[in-house]
């Protein structure tokens, strides 16, 4: 199955939660760094209520995990990024400004 892509950078599969993708795109419009940002699967979960949340979980071997939090649903985040992880949290934080 071919990814659809949005810049070339923001690939998708999937469905992405509501106010999510645009928080991502902001997030590649402001951080070149970020080479691409990859969403999973979209699972409900109970502590996920309110505005959109990030947390950035565990390294990968290009980059970080993250999840997505909101509308009683989590999404996973595959980020392609030469960013540390505060560094990218800071990113993520900004982008979910208004």
């Amino acid at each position: 199955m071919r990814l659809r892509t949005a810049q070339n950078r923001l690939k998708i599969e999937h469905s992405i939660i509501d106010g999510v993708r645009r928080a991502l795109e902001k997030l590649l419009a402001a951080n070149p760094e970020i080479r691409s940002v990859i969403p999973g699967v979209i699972r409900p979960v109970r502590d996920a209520r309110g505005k959109v949340q990030f947390r950035v979980t565990v390294p990968t071997a290009n980059g970080w995990k993250a999840l997505a939090l909101s509308a009683g649903a989590r999404q996973e985040l595959f980020i392609s990024t030469t960013l540390g992880k505060e560094e990218l949290e800071q990113a993520l934080e900004k982008a979910l400004e208004r």
